[in-house]
């Protein structure tokens, strides 16, 4: 492992261990009849609670560096907020950090960044935040980025499969020039064993991997391309970054986030853990028309459009039958 970065690395690992120890235990407490009354808090705590340790522990480590993080503590401060905040500081609690309301407040602030800076991490405290409701498919994603290039990603997914193991957790993670590794999530001292993605070259073969919710991404587009390219699989749906780890392992070939409306920019923490993940694994990862992401600027993929993410060997077929099948505007 690289010199370079071994300490952000260290410290990125650890800080998703807790916060998914964190999310882990609130998702535990969804019950059906939250379901059922579509009560979103659970999720609003695990999100608060999550970006906090994060950025309490790279606010320690890491003075200097920005973080453009999803969440502000904003809506705990304000007079509403009390009861959430009080449930945020007993999760947190529960994983062993320590600290009063005002200071977990400021710990969550700390990624309020928004604006390009030459070295920043980007967080996504909870992305998939309708597949934690489901108690499915949930990640919490980790990059560093240094002059607009992602050097080390980190994915814990809690609900993942891990090879050979029954309980299921996957931390997964990324440093560019150094591969893609996992392990299992609650044991750190199992062996990483190496990601790489798929040998599939026949485009007809490919499993097609996409977001559960059409609002994420046009499922009526995505047929039209699977049907271009011959696929005859059905598609494998899950929520958030966890497409990113399917694909790098190998469980799919391909997916696609494919724009539900015009003029949308992609937020930079939906999608960097996942990108240096797959690109470190083998893979390919572009804008739909075929372009490399700029993360230079700020908190969106401003000059970007959608995102295309495959095994590589078939990347210039999926970019063909996406623009062929491009909606009319």
């Amino acid at each position: 492992m690289t010199r370079e970065y071994r300490r952000e690395l260290d410290v990125a690992l650890n800080a998703v261990r807790i916060a998914a120890r964190l999310c882990r235990s609130v998702q535990s407490a969804i019950t059906t009849e939250s379901l059922a009354k579509k009560d979103n808090s659970p999720v609003t705590v695990a999100d608060f609670g999550s970006q906090a340790v994060i950025c309490r522990q790279l606010r320690a480590e890491f003075p200097g560096d920005p973080v453009i993080g999803e969440e502000g503590a904003a809506e705990l401060r304000a007079d509403g907020g009390s009861a959430f905040l009080e449930q945020v500081v007993r999760e947190v609690g529960k994983v062993g950090v320590v600290g009063d309301p005002g200071e977990i407040c400021d710990w969550i602030d700390h990624g309020g960044a928004q604006d390009f800076s030459p070295r920043f991490w980007t967080l996504d405290p909870i992305d998939g935040t309708k597949g934690f409701l489901r108690r499915e498919q949930y990640a919490v994603s980790l990059a560093l980025i240094i002059n607009g290039q992602i050097e080390l990603g980190v994915l814990g997914c809690p609900n993942m499969s891990y090879p050979g193991r029954e309980e299921p957790g996957v931390l997964a993670w990324a440093v560019r020039g150094y591969g893609a590794w996992q392990q299992p999530l609650g044991d750190v001292s199992a062996a990483a064993l190496p990601v790489r993605v798929s040998a599939t070259s026949q485009v007809s073969d490919l499993v097609f991997c996409e977001s559960v919710e059409s609002g994420h991404s046009s499922h009526d587009w995505s047929g039209l391309i699977a049907g271009e390219l011959g696929i005859q699989k059905v598609p494998v749906r899950m929520d958030s970054q966890c497409k990113y780890l399917a694909v790098a392992r190998g469980d799919a070939d391909l997916y696609l986030r494919l724009p539900t409306r015009k003029g949308y920019a992609e937020k930079i923490w939906d999608h960097a853990g996942g990108v240096i993940l797959v690109e470190e694994a083998g893979g390919q990862v572009t804008d739909i028309a075929g372009r490399v992401c700029d993360f230079r600027q700020g908190s969106t993929l401003l000059k970007n459009e959608g995102m295309a993410v495959t095994n590589g060997r078939v990347h210039p077929f999926v970019i063909q039958a996406i623009q062929k099948h491009r909606p009319q505007e």
